[in-house]
């Protein structure tokens, strides 16, 4: 007999791929409550605002992500000489294990937090502070000992230019997949893109200062 899902996952699931199809910002109430099948009512009680739907649909990645992730850097934080390249592998396996959220959940997960960024969701950074600060400080301080020599200002830039170039990978990732299937016969998942990304990242950040 299959599993009854409740209203509440209905929503979330719903959400969670009109959000990673759509953004945020293009996404509608009325989208959300046509691909769920409930009404507006079910949304206000379960969630209260979309905000808070929004929080939620990142909640269930963010609660198997960060902790596993928190793991690998503890891990490597030991270690007496670290390269940047072994702090971003460190979002390798986190990442792989959000298949057991939900078929496609790095892909999901990964567009999810592109659009976070590219549209500026500031609630959605003051939730993930005030839930994972800890497991933030942590990385920043990794990051910090694969790169003594950076300053505190060339790190904030370098983070952000990282940043950026993983939000515009993952934001156009179905494009750019298509793109390098047909042009290079090359077929990737959004976590495969992330194996090309990192060793790109961790020499940008690993670049001579000015």
């Amino acid at each position: 007999m299959a599993k009854r899902i409740s209203t509440k996952d209905k929503i979330l699931n719903a959400a969670e791929l009109l959000f990673a199809e759509h953004g945020y910002e293009q996404t509608s109430l009325r989208q959300i409550t046509t691909a769920a099948d409930v009404n507006l009512a079910s949304v206000n009680y379960h969630f209260g605002s979309k905000k808070s739907l929004i929080q939620a649909v990142m909640a269930r990645y963010l609660e198997v992500f960060m902790p596993a992730l928190a793991n690998q850097l503890s891990a490597v934080q030991v270690r007496p000489q670290l390269s940047t390249r072994e702090v971003f592998d460190c979002f390798r396996e986190p990442l792989r294990s959000l298949s057991q959220v939900r078929r496609g959940g790095p892909t999901i997960f990964m567009s999810l937090l592109g659009f976070a960024y590219a549209e500026i969701q500031g609630h959605l950074r003051r939730y993930i502070l005030e839930h994972y600060g800890d497991i933030v400080q942590l990385l920043m301080a990794v990051l910090h000992q694969a790169n003594p020599k950076l300053s505190p200002v060339d790190m904030f830039w370098r983070l952000h230019f990282v940043l950026g170039a993983t939000v515009f990978t993952q934001v156009s990732g179905p494009a750019l997949r298509e793109i390098a299937a047909a042009d290079f016969g090359e077929h990737l998942a959004a976590d495969e893109v992330v194996d090309r990304l990192i060793p790109f990242l961790a020499g940008g950040v690993d670049a001579a200062p000015l």
